[in-house]
Order: structure tokens, then C-alpha cells, then sequence
């Protein structure tokens, strides 16, 4: 029979981190197989370290439908638009974003355009999926007929679309970050001003600077004429079907909820199909389910084009439901709990507590692999430590977000990150040395905090107000 219930140690519940880490190292990079056995092998030890500490199957299995039941509005969203980019291949809507970005578009600055297309739309909707799903998308169409590595195309989008996500009054980790710091909205958004902007302006230097590269010159101009002719004879290319995509940006501005907006799309995109197109009615629907499939004759098109549909996601959703397990017990066990005390008791200054919020964050989203819990947890955790400093909750806010928000992309088993690899065909550690955006915030973060910059001390009649709002 398992023990009394007893607190969780730090050394105790680093132990599945540890066995976690160990079992993707051998199983990735030694047999270079897939991330999964290695977070149920994660998820086994934990219920293990679990079971001995005293807590009972029943808290642990609750732990792990907890974790699933936090992710199961990503996986909604992640079928959704493994449809959508079907449909909109097959309504021939990718083909015209794409044909059109080629006529319009210099390679040489489209990173630095597609990044500030991104940043606008997402700024605009508070959506960075959203984003991803339509602009991302077409971009990465756009490009690749260019002759620009997707990776590059990745980081571009992921960038500009993570920048609105954060920034945006509309999104949701906006939303979350401030409210459960106790911070006003815009007070909140104004203090990211100060690490998000200059981390906006390093990826854009840095995005022109790899654009330097590509001109007319890299890409023949008869293969871009090639891919040009190629999306005409097998597509009909019209500026109408753009208003689609238009047509969901607006829904989704609007506040109309990401999901059925994107259904929508999807709906909008099957008509297209059989419409515009002349597909039949069972190849369009059928298309939903395997993706858009052809052969054109030129090889980048037909890289570009044959995607999508529901069993294109499924490798990515049965990844977010293993993740989602391991970070279940962690959570529902007091693991998370544990290590993040453990830090606390390591915090001597002002600039330790910065980082240590900032690393925190993202130590969550690789433990619990989760953008929401990585806001979540912390916040819980650090809100009285803030308080006995002096400090005004803005500082925690933006913290939560430099950390939690930004760096979900690049932990592979992170719903984000597998959202991104699901819906742009390009893996975490393939982007990830290019999303700038989403590793500059946090280094300027963690090294405002040390410098003491940006750090505000709590105003006296500010101090009584908290004081009041706890009593």
C-alpha cells in the first residue's frame, strides 16, 4: 500500500524531468526516433515518484485527464487547420497568395515583409495561431518558390506573428498574464514595450541582413516562371479567391471565437474547391481528411502543394496528448510546485527574481508543455515574492510573458511548438535558430533585470491599494 500523502522534494520531483531529458536524448538523437515513448517513459516515472510519495493512482491518472482537457482546445484547432490548409490548397486560395506574393514580393526583403505582415495581422486579431494558419501559410508558399529556406520563412512568420500575440490587447496570453499578476491591461502592454520592441527591432536587422542573400539572381528566372506557369495550368488563380483568407482575419478581429472562424475557412475553402476549381464534391471532402495531392511536374510546387488535411496533424496531436500527460502529473502532484520553491529559495535580489520568473516560465513549458501553464504556475508561485519586494506586478506580468509566452516555440513536445511544425512543415530545431524575436525578448529581459532597468518599485499609495485588495 502507498504511503501517506507527504510533500513533494525538489529532489524527488526532478526526477522525471531528468528521466524525460535523458530517454529524448538516447531516443533522438542516438536512434533518431520520434519524442513520444520518451514522455510516456517521463510520465511512467513520475506516477512512480508519485506513488511513493503517497499520492494514489486515482490523483495521478486525474492528473494526467487534467493535462489532456488543458490541451484539448489546441488539438480542436490543430485539426481544424490541418482542413483549412487542405481545402485552401484544393480552392485553389494558396496557389493565388502565391502566385500573386511572387509577382509582387522581392526576395531580398520579403523576410523582413513577411515578419511585419505577421506582426500587423496578429497585433490586429491577438491570435498568433491564427496568424500562422493564413499569413504563415502563404508565406512560406510565397517563400519557398523564391528560393528561400523554409527555416528562414519559419522564423520570419513565428517572429511577427509571436510579437502581436504578445503585444495585442486581444490575446488571450495577454489577457492572462495581467489578469492573474493583477495588472492593468495597458499598464501591462505598455511595461512589454520595453523588451519587445527592441527585440522586434533586432529580428528585423536581422531578417534584412539574411535577405541580403536572395535576389533575382539566386532564383533562375525561368524557374520562377516555371512555378508561375506551373500554379496557372493547374490551379485557377483569381485576386477574389483572396477575400477568403481576408474573410477569417476579420472574423477572427471581430472577436469571433478562433475556432469557428477558422471552420469557416475551411467551409469557404471546400466551395472554392468545387466552385472556382471544378473538383468534385467527394475529392474536395476527401481532401479535408488526406490533404491536397497531385502531381504538377515541377518539384516545388508539388512539395509546396501536397499537404495537409486531418491524418497530416494526427502525428502532431497524438504528441500533444503524450505531453499533455506528463505535464498532468507534474502539475498534479506538486512536482512543478516543488522545483519552482526550490528556486524561490535560491532568490537574493531584484534582478534574481526577474530571472528567475523569466526561467521558470520556461522551465514550465518544457515540463508541462503548455504556453498557459508556463503563465499559469509562476504566477501563482512568485506573486507574494514580488510583494515582499516592493515590486509592481507589471514587472511580474511581463516576466511571465518574456518567459512563458515567447519560448514555447522552441520546446518540441510544447503544444506551440507542435502546432508550428503541424501547420508550416518545418521542425522546432530546424526554425529555431531564426525566431529571433522569441529568444532576443528573453535575454533582454534577463539582462534588464540585472542592469536594474525598467524595474518598478511600487508607489506608496499603490502598496496600500494591494494591501487593501488582499484584506
Amino acid at each position: 500500500m502507498a504511503n501517506a500523502k507527504r510533500e513533494m522534494s525538489f529532489g524527488l520531483a526532478i526526477i522525471p524531468l531528468l528521466a524525460m531529458i535523458a530517454g529524448m536524448a538516447i531516443t533522438i538523437i542516438v536512434f533518431e526516433g520520434s519524442p513520444h515513448v520518451p514522455l510516456v517513459f517521463g510520465s511512467l516515472v513520475a506516477a512512480l515518484v508519485a506513488w511513493r510519495v503517497g499520492y494514489r493512482w486515482a490523483d495521478i491518472e486525474e492528473g494526467m485527464y487534467r493535462g489532456i482537457r488543458l490541451v484539448l482546445p489546441a488539438v480542436l484547432i490543430l485539426i481544424t487547420v490541418g482542413m483549412i490548409i487542405g481545402a485552401w490548397i484544393g480552392g485553389g486560395i494558396i496557389a493565388s497568395m502565391t502566385y500573386y506574393g511572387l509577382k509582387i514580393m522581392s526576395p531580398s526583403y520579403f523576410l523582413v515583409a513577411i515578419a511585419l505582415i505577421c506582426a500587423v495581422v496578429s497585433l490586429a486579431i491577438g491570435s498568433s495561431w491564427s496568424t500562422m494558419a493564413t499569413i504563415g501559410v502563404a508565406g512560406m508558399g510565397i517563400g519557398l518558390s523564391m528560393g528561400i529556406p523554409a527555416p528562414m520563412i519559419a522564423g520570419a512568420v513565428i517572429s511577427g506573428a509571436y510579437f502581436g500575440d504578445k503585444m495585442s490587447p486581444l490575446s488571450d496570453t495577454t489577457l492572462l498574464a495581467s489578469g492573474l499578476s493583477g495588472t492593468q491591461l495597458f499598464d501591462h502592454i505598455r511595461h512589454m514595450l520595453y523588451t519587445t520592441i527592441p527585440g522586434l527591432l533586432i529580428a528585423l536587422g536581422v531578417f534584412w541582413y539574411l535577405g541580403r542573400q536572395f535576389n533575382a539572381d539566386t532564383v533562375p528566372a525561368e524557374e520562377m516562371e516555371s512555378v508561375l506557369l506551373t500554379l496557372q495550368e493547374s490551379f485557377t488563380i483569381s485576386p477574389w479567391l483572396l477575400l477568403i483568407p481576408v474573410i477569417v482575419i476579420v472574423m477572427v478581429a471581430r472577436k469571433v471565437p478562433a475556432l469557428p472562424a477558422l471552420i469557416v475557412g475551411v467551409i469557404l475553402g471546400v466551395l472554392a474547391h468545387i466552385g472556382v476549381q471544378g473538383g468534385a464534391t467527394g475529392e474536395a471532402l476527401s481532401t479535408l481528411q488526406g490533404g491536397f495531392s497531385f502531381e504538377s511536374g515541377n518539384a516545388m510546387v508539388d512539395k509546396l502543394l501536397n499537404r495537409g488535411g486531418i491524418d497530416g496533424m494526427m502525428y502532431t496531436v497524438s504528441l500533444i496528448l503524450v505531453a499533455a500527460v506528463f505535464g498532468g502529473v507534474l502539475e498534479n502532484t506538486g512536482m512543478l510546485e516543488a522545483i519552482v520553491r526550490k528556486i524561490l529559495s535560491l532568490v537574493r535580489s531584484d534582478g534574481g527574481l526577474l530571472t528567475s520568473t523569466v526561467g521558470t516560465s520556461f522551465l514550465t513549458n518544457v515540463m508541462a508543455a503548455d504556453q498557459y501553464l508556463s503563465i499559469v504556475v509562476p504566477s501563482r508561485m512568485y506573486a507574494k515574492a514580488y510583494q515582499d519586494r516592493n515590486l509592481h506586478s507589471k514587472n511580474l506580468s511581463r516576466a511571465l510573458e518574456d518567459g512563458g509566452t515567447i519560448t514555447s516555440v522552441f520546446v518540441p513536445w510544447n503544444t506551440c511548438a507542435l502546432f508550428i511544425a503541424g501547420t508550416l512543415s518545418v521542425s522546432t530545431l530546424e526554425y529555431a535558430p531564426y525566431a529571433i524575436l522569441n529568444y532576443a525578448v528573453p535575454i533582454i529581459s534577463i539582462l534588464f533585470a540585472w542592469l536594474g532597468l525598467t524595474i518598478v518599485k511600487l508607489k506608496p499609495s499603490e502598496k496600500k491599494k494591494e494591501a487593501s485588495l488582499e484584506a
